[in-house]
This record gives structure tokens, sequence and C-alpha cells, in this order.
């Protein structure tokens, strides 16, 4: 059972089309509280990002926001919603501060800044920069395109079956992080294997 405390959340900073998006960054929130879990994210208040962190630190929960100077304007920062706030140089600092707070990481629907955050933990997990879990809220069936080709990846030889594996994918809250503390992986070493 994996000892989680904190929790790095990486979504959209707009809300989507769907109403479920929203719908389940702020049941994430919820459901964070209820587990004691607190949030490291990349600050700011906008989309879902912003319905994450707000949900939580509503009912008293722990927000850390890490944010680089350059986005630490009031446009970014609508309205107080973190215990703490970290500011750092530049992006490459936010997201290594993010991975150094976080015990596992969770991503939303999002765009490219999403999709390269997740992807990168989810690489440095193959490498063995970590063991924390990784996981993706597939709310709506967002994820499901990025999960066929991983599949095509993976078949075509280029991704690890275990790997593929490893990776957590829930549609629900509740099941996404009871997957979480249940998660354990046993990678082959990226580097001794010849695929």
């Amino acid at each position: 059972m994996n000892t989680i405390k904190t929790l790095a959340v990486f979504c959209g900073s707009s809300e989507g089309k769907n109403g479920i998006y929203a719908q389940g960054a702020q049941e994430l929130g919820k459901a964070m509280y209820d587990r004691n879990l607190s949030l490291v994210y990349g600050g700011g208040n906008r989309g879902l990002m912003g319905l994450v962190a707000e949900s939580l630190h509503t009912l008293g929960g722990k927000v850390i926001g890490v944010l680089p100077e350059a986005l630490n304007r009031a446009d970014v920062r609508i309205r107080k919603v973190e215990s703490q706030l970290i500011i750092v140089p530049g992006m490459h600092e936010r997201k290594a501060r993010m991975y150094e707070l976080a015990d596992a990481f969770v991503a939303l629907p999002g765009g490219i800044g999403t999709f390269e955050e997740i992807l990168e933990v989810y690489t440095w997990l193959q490498l063995g920069y970590h063991h924390k879990p990784v996981a993706l809220l597939n709310l709506g069936g967002f994820y499901d395109s990025l999960l066929s080709f991983l599949n095509h990846s993976c078949n075509e030889g280029f991704l690890q079956k275990e790997l593929l594996s490893a990776l957590i994918v829930e549609t629900e809250v509740e099941k996404l992080l009871s997957h979480l503390e249940h998660w354990e992986a046993n990678l082959p070493d990226k580097l001794g294997s010849h695929q």
C-alpha cells in the first residue's frame, strides 16, 4: 500500500466543452479533502486547475501552487486558493518542484501542457527516476485516443507492456484514488532492455 499525502494534479487552464470535466475536477478536490490529501498543482486559478484547487481549499484542505515568475500575474491568479504559493524562475523548476513534492501524479483533461507534464513523469517512471504512481482520470473518454495510441506504440515494439500496464486509468474519482494507494509496478530496466 502506498502512503500518499500529496497529489500532483495536471489539467487544463480552461474548463473544456463537456460539463463532466468541471464536475470531475470538483469531485476530485472534495475526495482529496475527505482523504486528507494535499494538492500540488501549477498555480493559477483558471479552468480545471482552479476548480480542483478551489474545491479543496474551500473545504479547508492544503493547496500548494508552484508558479513560474512569468505567470505570476493578476490574470492568472484570479483568486487566492493556495495555502502556499511557491514562485520559481521557470517551467523546468516548476515541474521539478512539483515532482519532488508529490507522492503520486494524476492528469485530468487538458491541452499540450497537461500532456507534456503527465508524459514526462510517466517517462521518469520508466527510467526509474521515481517509483510513484502515474494516472489518468479519463473523464468522458477524454484520454481514449491517447490510450489507443499508447497501445499502438506497444504493439509496434516501442513501449513495454509492463510500462503500459503501470499507467493507472480510471473514469471515477474514488476508484482512481483507491488505485493510487494500492498501485504496484515491477518495471524492467529500460536501459537494459532491447525492444
